[in-house]
């Protein structure tokens, strides 16, 4: 059960089988992972509180580290696996039910520190670009990603396992009205700047000295107007005019680098 040789303890509730306080989320009921970044990154998070681990004995053996002699660990084929998970999902050997992770609050994670934005999305719906958009966020310390709650994918195994551990690590705060949370963050002294095509400001040069929020509209339709109407400026990515748009997360990676390179 997990690599014998190493004195390594997976971390996290399923090491001390405990419970925390995480990122918001809506979901209702559990959550199933599967997938061995996703797996790993939720086994080693103290905020998760784990259910069940089905898992191949080369799946187990993956893992960074042991499992207590006391999880709830059930060997299964690669078959049963499949039956557990949505279709054609690539499992590798491993599938996770657990709880979702606890609600967390804006001003919880508004820490006003200008090397780490705030990522708003508006009614980005697609589990891939989210859990792409996570990934972008850990890789360049993003505070948080903040979400309408109606109008977000559920906290899930499609968006984890496109996230590659990230939904454990970037705090993802969903709230009741977006707008609202856009006045909040202006309060608290972000400047919140709206990627949109038609922009005629550059995002680079529209980047402030002190904190940022960066705000993403769904593909297609962009942001919605009263989104855009809360945001205190509107900038574009340069990029060629043999491309109309860019994917959202890619779109989101691009402005998290840039905020990164200001900030350094």
């Amino acid at each position: 059960m997990g690599k014998r040789g190493k004195e390594k303890k997976l971390r996290g509730r399923a090491g001390r089988m405990q419970g925390g306080r995480g990122s918001g989320r809506s979901t209702q009921g559990h959550v199933r992972l599967w997938g061995r970044h996703a797996v790993e990154a939720a086994l080693k998070n103290p905020d998760r509180q784990h259910r069940k681990l089905w898992a191949t004995h080369e799946g187990v053996e993956s893992l960074d580290g042991e499992l207590p002699a006391d999880f709830p660990l059930e060997y299964a084929g690669p078959q049963d696996l499949e039956r557990l998970v949505a279709r054609d999902a690539p499992h590798q050997g491993l599938v996770l039910e657990c709880e979702p992770l606890e609600e967390l609050h804006l001003e919880e994670v508004m820490d006003g520190d200008p090397a780490r934005p705030l990522v708003v999305l508006d009614q980005v719906t697609d589990p891939h670009n989210v859990g792409a958009i996570l990934r972008s966020a850990a890789a360049f310390n993003a505070a948080a990603i903040v979400t309408q709650d109606r109008h977000a994918p559920p906290e899930g195994g499609v968006l984890a396992k496109s996230a590659s551990g990230a939904l454990e690590i970037v705090p993802w705060v969903r709230v009741v009205n977006l707008s609202r949370a856009l006045e909040e963050m202006a309060e608290a002294g972000y400047w919140r700047i709206g990627l949109a095509g038609e922009a005629e400001d550059d995002f680079a040069s529209a980047l402030p000295a002190g904190p940022v929020a960066i705000v993403l509209g769904a593909e297609g339709e962009g942001m919605r107007h009263n989104i855009a109407a809360h945001c205190d400026n509107l900038a574009r990515l340069p990029i060629s005019n043999a491309m109309e748009s860019l994917n959202v997360s890619n779109a989101a990676a691009i402005a998290l680098y840039a905020a990164a390179m200001r900030a350094t």
